[in-house]
C-alpha cells in the first residue's frame, strides 16, 4: 500500500483463520448496558432535543385524537340506537359526524409532521454517526488497526449505524404514540365505566408481566447478534481479500468451517432474540382476544342490569383494541429499542477508543525541509508489552540529500523505524530531529507532508488512473504527471488501456502486482516531496524492470535525503549509509565497500543473498 502524506502506513494486522480480533464477539455475549448505551445515544443527540421533543408532542396530541373518537362514536350509537323507535336525530348526528372527522384529520396532520421530523432527525444522526466514524479513524493510533479487523469496524459503520436509525425512526415516536394511547385509553375507560375499565386491565395485566420478562431475557441476545454478526463481517472481508492464499494452502475446508461457526453463531443470536421477542407479538394479541372476550360478557352482564348503553358498550369494544394496540406496539418498539442499545453501544464504544495525543496547541512547523534527520538515543516498545523494548538506544545522524538504506533479517526493526520517524507511534525514550526540531513538538500532519513514501503493499482504489496517480496532490500537469510516469517504465503500458489515464480501475480490470507497485512510486515522484520512505518499493516487480525503476528511483531520491528499506541488497549498493539492524540496535553501518571489507554480519547477509541467486 502505497500512501502520500495520509496517517496510515499500512494494511491492518491480518488474523489468521481461526483468529478474532479483541472488538469482535461470539455468539454468546452477555447483556451491556442498555440504559448506558440509550443514555449515550440520546446525550449525543442533545443538539436536536428540542425538535424530537415538538415531534414526540405531535404523536401524543394524535393518540389524543385517536383516544377521543370512541367517546363520539359511543354518542353516535346511541343517536342512531334511540331513533329506532322514535326518529332519529341527523342534527345530532351530523353534528358528530363532523367532529369525528374533524379529530381524525387532525390526528392524521399530527402523524405526518412528527413521522417527518423524525425521519429528517433520524437520517441526520445517521449521517454524523457515519462522519464520527470516520473521522475517528483518522484520530486513532496505529495500533488500533493492527488490533481490530477492518470487517469489524465497517459493520459499526453501516451495520449498527443503519439499525440505530431504523430504531430512531420508528420505536421512539411508535413509543410515545403507545404509551400516551395507553395512558389516554385507561383514563377514557376509567371515565366511561369503571366495571369494564377494571376488567379490561385485569386481562391485559398478564401480558404486561410477561412481556417486561421477556424484554428481561432478551436483550444479551440483541448484544451477541450484533456482536457476532461484525465478526461474521470481519471474518468475510479478510478471508476475501486473501482467498488466492487460501487456494494456494488448500486452507478451504478449514475457512469453511470457521465460517460456518461464526454463520451458527450469528444465526444463533439472531433467533434467539427474535423468538423472545417475537413472543410478545402473539402474546398481546391473545391478551386482545382475552380483553374482547371480558368486556363483552361483563358488558352484557352490564346492559341486563341497565347500568350502561348500547353505546358504552360500542365504544368500549373500540377502547379494547385501542387498549391492546399500544401493548402491540410497545413490544415491537421495545424490540427495536433494544436492537437499537445494542448498536449503540458497539458504535459508542468504538468512538470512545483513545485516540492520538491532540496537536492543536502545537504551532511550530518546519517548511523548506533540508532533509537532516537525527535519532538520538532512541529507545521503543509497544504500548501493549512494554516491557520488550523494540528498539534498544538507536542513534544516527543522516545529512541533507544522503540515502540511507536500513538493512537486517526480519524482525529486527526495520520498519519500526520508519514509523517512528513518521510519528505513528512514539519514542519511549530519546527523540527523533528533522533540521535540529524534535518531531514532537511538531504536528503530526506537518511531519507527515514532508515525505513520501512507496511500501510493499501496494493501494489502489477504485478510480481513474490519473487520480490514483494524483491522489491528494494539487498543482500537478499533464506533463509532469506523464514523466513521472515514464520514469517508472508505465506510459507505455497506461496508454494501452482502453482509456488511457482515464480508465477506472477496478478488481476486473487486468493489471499485475508489479505495474501496481510501479504506479505507486510514480505517486511518490508526483508527490515531489522533500524526504522519501521506501520500504521494499521493487519487490513486486521482475528483474529488467527492477533495473528500469532502480534507474528512476536514483532519479528520485537525487538530492532528497531518504530512507530504504531493502531486503534484496543489491538494489542498495549505491546507497550514502546502510545501517544494519539486528535485535533493535545498529550493529554496524558503512557504504556498502565498507561493510563488505568488514566482513562482519552485513557481508554474511549479502553473501548468502549472492549465493541463493547464483
Amino acid at each position: 500500500m502505497a500512501e502520500t502524506n495520509q496517517t496510515r502506513t499500512a494494511a491492518p494486522m491480518r488474523r489468521g483463520p481461526m483468529g478474532r480480533g479483541p472488538m469482535g464477539g461470539g455468539g454468546g455475549g452477555k447483556a451491556k448496558d442498555m440504559r448506558g448505551a440509550l443514555t449515550s445515544l440520546l446525550s449525543y443527540c442533545k443538539n436536536q432535543v428540542g425538535i424530537i421533543v415538538l415531534a414526540l408532542v405531535l404523536a401524543a396530541v394524535a393518540a389524543v385524537f385517536t383516544i377521543i373518537g370512541p367517546d363520539q362514536l359511543s354518542r353516535l350509537t346511541d343517536y342512531i340506537y334511540d331513533g329506532l323507535s322514535t326518529e332519529i336525530d341527523m342534527v345530532g348526528v351530523r353534528n358528530v359526524a363532523l367532529l369525528l372527522l374533524g379529530i381524525y384529520l387532525a390526528s392524521a396532520v399530527c402523524n405526518f409532521v412528527q413521522h417527518y421530523i423524525m425521519q429528517t432527525v433520524t437520517q441526520r444522526t445517521a449521517k454524523r454517526l457515519r462522519g464520527d466514524i470516520d473521522t475517528k479513524i483518522n484520530r486513532l493510533p496505529l495500533k488500533f488497526f493492527s488490533g481490530n479487523a477492518a470487517g469489524d469496524v465497517l459493520s459499526r459503520m453501516t451495520n449498527d449505524v443503519d439499525m440505530i436509525g431504523q430504531a430512531m425512526s420508528n420505536s421512539l415516536s411508535n413509543l410515545v404514540t403507545a404509551i400516551a394511547q395507553f395512558i389516554g385509553c385507561l383514563i377514557m375507560m376509567y371515565y366511561t365505566d369503571w366495571i369494564l375499565a377494571t376488567t379490561t386491565v385485569l386481562s391485559t395485566l398478564i401480558g404486561l408481566v410477561l412481556m417486561v420478562v421477556i424484554m428481561s431475557r432478551s436483550q444479551k441476545y440483541f448484544t451477541a447478534r450484533q456482536e457476532s454478526l461484525g465478526t461474521l463481517n470481519g471474518y468475510i472481508e479478510e478471508m476475501y481479500a486473501g482467498h488466492d492464499v487460501i487456494r494456494i494452502l488448500n486452507a478451504e475446508d478449514e475457512v469453511k468451517e470457521t465460517f460456518s461457526s461464526m454463520n451458527q453463531a450469528v444465526k444463533d443470536a439472531n433467533f434467539r432474540s427474535q423468538f423472545l421477542s417475537g413472543l410478545m407479538q402473539p402474546l398481546m394479541t391473545f391478551v386482545g382476544n382475552l380483553g374482547y372476550v371480558a368486556v363483552c360478557v361483563v358488558g352484557a352482564w352490564q346492559i341486563i342490569e341497565g347500568n350502561i348503553t348500547f353505546g358504552v358498550i360500542t365504544a368500549f369494544l373500540i377502547y379494547t383494541r385501542l387498549f391492546e394496540s399500544p401493548l402491540r406496539q410497545i413490544s415491537q418498539a421495545m424490540t427495536q429499542v433494544q436492537s437499537c442499545a445494542a448498536a449503540s453501544e458497539r458504535v459508542f464504544e468504538f468512538l470512545a477508543e483513545d485516540e492520538m495525543e491532540d496537536e492543536s496547541d502545537k504551532v511550530q512547523r518546519i517548511d523548506n525541509v533540508r532533509g537532516e534527520v537525527e535519532f538520538r538515543h532512541v529507545k521503543f516498545a509497544y504500548p501493549n508489552a512494554p516491557e520488550k523494548e523494540i528498539i534498544h538506544d538507536f542513534s544516527v545522524k543522516v545529512q541533507p540529500g544522503q540515502k540511507v538504506a536500513i538493512v537486517g533479517p526480519t524482525g529486527a526493526g526495520k520498519t519500526t523505524m520508519v514509523n517512528l520517524l513518521m510519528r505513528f507511534f512514539e519514542p519511549t525514550g530519546g527523540m527523533i530531529l528533522i533540521d535540529g526540531v524534535p518531531t514532537t513538538y511538531i504536528p503530526r500532519s506537518n511531519v507527515h507532508s514532508q515525505f513520501g513514501m512507496v511500501l510493499q503493499d501496494t493501494w489502489l482504489f477504485e478510480g481513474t488512473v490519473r487520480e490514483n496517480l494524483l491522489y491528494n496532490t494539487e498543482g500537478v500537469t499533464e506533463e509532469q504527471m506523464i514523466e513521472a510516469c515514464k520514469a517508472c517504465g508505465i506510459h507505455n503500458f497506461i496508454q494501452a488501456l482502453p482509456k488511457g489515464y482515464d480508465t477506472i480501475l477496478t478488481d476486473n480490470t487486468s493489471i499485475s502486482a508489479g505495474q501496481k507497485q510501479l504506479m505507486t512510486i510514480a505517486r511518490a515522484m508526483i508527490q515531489n516531496s522533500p524526504m522519501l520512505i521506501l520500504d521494499e518499493a521493487t519487490s513486486s516487480v521482475d528483474t529488467k524492470t527492477e533495473m528500469l525503476t532502480q534507474q528512476a528511483m536514483d532519479a528520485l531520491t537525487d538530492k532528497r535525503t531518504s530512507f530504504v528499506i531493502a531486503h534484496r541488497l543489491s538494489t542498495i549498493k549505491n546507497a550514502d549509509l546502510i545501517l544494519v539492524m539486528r535485535d533493535g540496535d545498529i550493529v554496524e553501518q558503512g557504504s556498502h565497500e565498507e561493510l563488505l571489507k568488514q566482513n562482519g554480519f552485513y557481508a554474511e547477509l549479502y553473501n548468502s543473498q549472492f549465493e541463493e541467486a547464483s
